[in-house]
């Protein structure tokens, strides 16, 4: 029996369940980023029969966070089981392995679930029988969370790193014993402990979350009493040459100038933590209809969250890694797109999304699924084909015929009805006149990443660059239709003002999304004034171009969508 297949699937079980975890973190910190950090720290996964023996490394590299740091310490030694007969053997050892990563470890995070792991695995043979024994056992050990720890009591919630290795080992048992019948989701098995307590207060935090790599003489021993000196929530991890250092301190120079008189730092990334705030939201304070769209419609994760928008994404690949969308940094990709370095898209396999379906009706009840339009992908037929099986939940699919702004603007203005409590057949009629009175235009700079990608022959896209053609083009339900061309930035601005002009007076409101790829600071201050003085009432929001396009359109590109604004009247 081949593992690689199972680490898959549970991978894509706790992707679906992700914004849950995030939800209810509040420790060590309460910085509403576990589920985040878990699913970057262990995309590796989601391919890991591709280059098995450059999987450790790669699990390496990808950690993040104080989550995912103590995962990864346990599946670069899980990931070597080969059947399930050394699942036990493997368990314990990434199981002493995260004890060993974790400064301070504690009972009640998922340290406490990595040992339940391995004693269920030493008393228990995996067969067809295993999944719903053991699972009910390690069901048991996160429900105990909440009272191993005091700020989980407080808050009323189980642990989110416990929760998260729970939904990830209930997809990968499932998978590697073949168990097909239907068992309670995660809301069921804990429905009392994943909703904080209005009460709990979560204390201010001036620290920064760091990562380092740093090569020393010192032993691993030795660095480690030095490191925990300088800072708190410490995860070390040795690597082939140096070790990875996750710590939080509130002085991040300081750490440094300490990090320095240690070893050579070869690495460093440094992020203030933001307290986003505890969701206390109670099922009466819900929308009428919760909106999910992709993550392809150029709607940072941050601004989803803000909206209640539950994201489904594709997936960034390049030569090393495999990144959901929404969680990859742009300005690395476009700049390692500008050095000629390889970036491609791949959508999330159909159990993904079965997966997130399931778990987002599970979550908020009746959902619409803006998908993007059937012209681009074939997510709208992959979602229908779920929704047919699975009559019981309440999974409204409406095919936009949209792509990157256009998608966008109509999923935040559908939600934002929503949220004010309008009934759930109003908020789909206004999500289905906004698919039709929407508009984008995108400018692309180069033609050479849609050359690059296929999108277009090379002999068009040589020709064009050689007389500094720059298409513009406009998605629609038929597809992608081109609309012109300018030879620079100014004629780009002038079509785009004046397809405005067709549309709007200036004494209009239109709401209209600007998008930008590495191109930020002029779209926010050329582009964007240029518009404003038109339209001076005008709602304008700047956001990054969905990488989904910017992939394929490469640096440079830049979007425009519209819509009128008649929110008021529907």
């Amino acid at each position: 029996m081949s593992l690689h297949t199972s680490l898959t699937a549970g991978y894509e079980c706790l992707a679906a369940w992700s914004d849950l975890l995030d939800r209810i973190n509040v420790f060590p910190v309460a910085d509403s980023d576990t589920g985040t950090n878990l699913r970057i720290s262990l995309s590796p996964l989601l391919h890991s029969d591709k280059q098995p023996l450059q999987l450790r490394d790669r699990l390496a590299r990808a950690a993040t966070g104080n989550s995912g740091n103590i995962a990864v310490a346990f599946f670069r030694e899980f990931c070597h089981a080969a059947h399930g007969e050394e699942l036990a053997k493997w368990a314990r050892q990434g199981r002493d392995k995260a004890y060993k990563a974790v400064a301070d470890p504690r009972a009640g995070t998922m340290l406490s679930f990595f040992d339940a792991l391995v004693e269920t695995l030493l008393e228990h043979t995996v067969a067809q029988d295993f999944y719903p024994r053991v699972m009910k056992i390690l069901q048991q050990v996160v429900r105990d969370t909440t009272r191993n720890l005091a700020d989980l009591a407080q808050a009323g919630v189980v642990d989110s790193g416990a929760l998260g290795m729970y939904v990830f080992f209930d997809g990968f048992f499932r998978h590697c014993t073949a168990y097909s019948q239907d068992s309670p989701s995660v809301i069921e098995l804990f429905a009392d402990q994943l909703s904080i307590n209005p009460a709990y207060t979560v204390a201010s935090c001036e620290e920064h979350c760091v990562g380092a790599v740093i090569r020393t003489e010192l032993s691993e021993t030795e660095l480690k009493t030095q490191v925990v000196s300088l800072g708190e929530s410490v995860v070390m991890m040795p690597l082939e040459q140096g070790f990875k250092v996750h710590i939080h301190s509130s002085t991040p120079e300081q750490l440094r100038s300490g990090l320095q008189s240690i070893g050579t730092i070869e690495q460093w990334s440094d992020e203030q933590i933001t307290q986003n705030g505890i969701s206390s939201q109670s099922s009466e304070q819900r929308a009428a209809i919760h909106i999910v769209t992709d993550a392809a419609g150029s709607i940072a994760r941050e601004i989803a969250r803000q909206y209640g928008i539950s994201l489904l994404d594709s997936y960034i690949v390049t030569s090393n890694t495999s990144t959901p969308e929404s969680l990859c940094c742009p300005d690395q990709l476009y700049s390692l797109m500008k050095n000629g370095g390889k970036v491609t898209t791949a959508q999330a396999s159909n159990y993904e999304r079965y997966q997130h379906y399931q778990s987002i009706c599970r979550q908020f009840g009746p959902s619409l699924y803006l998908s993007v339009g059937s012209a681009f992908t074939g997510n709208y037929s992959t979602a229908m084909t779920w929704r047919k099986a699975n009559q019981n939940e309440e999974f409204t699919v409406l095919d936009t015929g949209a792509a990157s702004g256009r998608l966008g603007l109509i999923a935040l203005l559908t939600a934002q009805l929503a949220n004010q409590g309008v009934v759930a057949d109003k908020v789909i009629s206004y999500a289905q006149s906004l698919s039709r009175e929407c508009l984008e235009y995108v400018f692309i700079d180069e033609l050479k990443y849609l050359v690059a990608g296929g999108r277009v022959s090379k002999a068009k896209g040589f020709f064009a660059d050689l007389l500094h053609m720059k298409p513009i083009i406009t998605p629609t339900a038929e597809g992608v239709r081109k609309l012109g061309v300018a030879r620079n930035s100014d004629d780009q601005i002038s079509f785009a003002t004046k397809q405005l002009s067709l549309h709007f007076t200036s004494k209009d409101s239109p709401i209209i999304l600007l998008q930008y790829t590495d191109n930020k600071s002029w779209v926010q201050g050329t582009v964007k004034d240029k518009i404003q003085n038109l339209y001076p009432y005008a709602r304008i929001m700047e956001v990054p171009l969905s990488l989904t396009s910017g992939v394929h359109m490469g640096p440079g590109t830049w979007a425009l969508a519209v819509a009128p604004n008649f929110f008021a009247d529907n």
